[in-house]
């Protein structure tokens, strides 16, 4: 898929006809996400060098038994993509795992504010409000906070480089892999009668809270469905 103008205009109106719900806090901390739309090129930005043991993370999460979970999104980048970001294996709280740029609201910021502050200092993307075309659900998430998730095209200036203190590697996600035909699946855990979502991308499976906006940015944002994704559950490994 290209990353054109008339793509932006496409998932702009797609966004703007959703009605985006907003959760209470209710004692939870509040953060905010960036999904950066963004170019890519399959041979520049397509391999994933980084070893990651991610058996480590997922702590047994239905189907990383397979032989091909592997950990790696190589192969996954070409044309219009998503910004994904690794954490980094130091961090205290969810170390190693999939996440958008993003991070607790800091008194005094809005939501925007701190999803543009995040973004810059985590991938070092200037970006403004201008470069805003909608936003998604809040997510609660099961480690107490209420994620909220706002969409930014990002034209050619802007070049992702990941923050070392809190990034392990970036990431550009198509958006054809993002509609692969086995996406997404529906897993059930003993400890909930919610669903669990997973987003197969390249050889491994993004949970929510990342996986559930990664879903709902496809079925809003991309194919222009009404869709919520807020009552889909996030794997036990995730709750901490």
């Amino acid at each position: 898929m290209d990353f054109t103008p008339e793509l932006r205009t496409k998932i702009t109106a797609n966004l703007a006809r959703h009605q985006v719900r907003e959760h209470r806090l209710d004692g939870r901390r509040h953060a905010a996400v960036a999904l950066v739309l963004i170019d890519s090129d399959a041979d520049l930005h397509g391999s994933d060098d980084l070893a990651v043991d991610r058996l480590l993370d997922v702590g047994g999460a239905p189907g990383t038994e397979s032989d091909l979970f592997t950990g790696r999104v190589d192969g996954t980048a070409g044309g219009a993509a998503l910004l994904l970001t690794r954490r980094g294996a130091h961090l205290s709280a969810h170390a190693r795992q999939w996440a958008f740029p993003g991070g607790r609201i800091d008194e005094g910021e809005t939501p925007l504010q701190a999803a543009l502050r995040e973004t810059h200092e985590e991938v070092a993307l200037a970006l403004t409000p201008s470069d805003l075309i909608g936003r998604l659900d809040d997510y609660p998430t099961r480690s107490g906070y209420v994620m909220s998730p706002f969409v930014f095209w990002a034209g050619p200036e802007h070049e992702p480089i990941a923050n070392p203190d809190e990034v392990a590697s970036v990431h550009r996600i198509s958006f054809d892999e993002l509609q692969r035909p086995d996406s997404p699946r529906f897993v059930e855990i003993d400890e909930s009668d919610r669903p669990v979502v997973q987003i197969p991308v390249g050889g491994d499976l993004i949970h929510a809270p990342t996986g559930a906006i990664m879903y709902q940015f496809r079925a809003v944002g991309l194919e222009g469905a009404s869709m919520r994704v807020d009552t889909l559950e996030q794997p036990v490994f995730a709750w901490k």
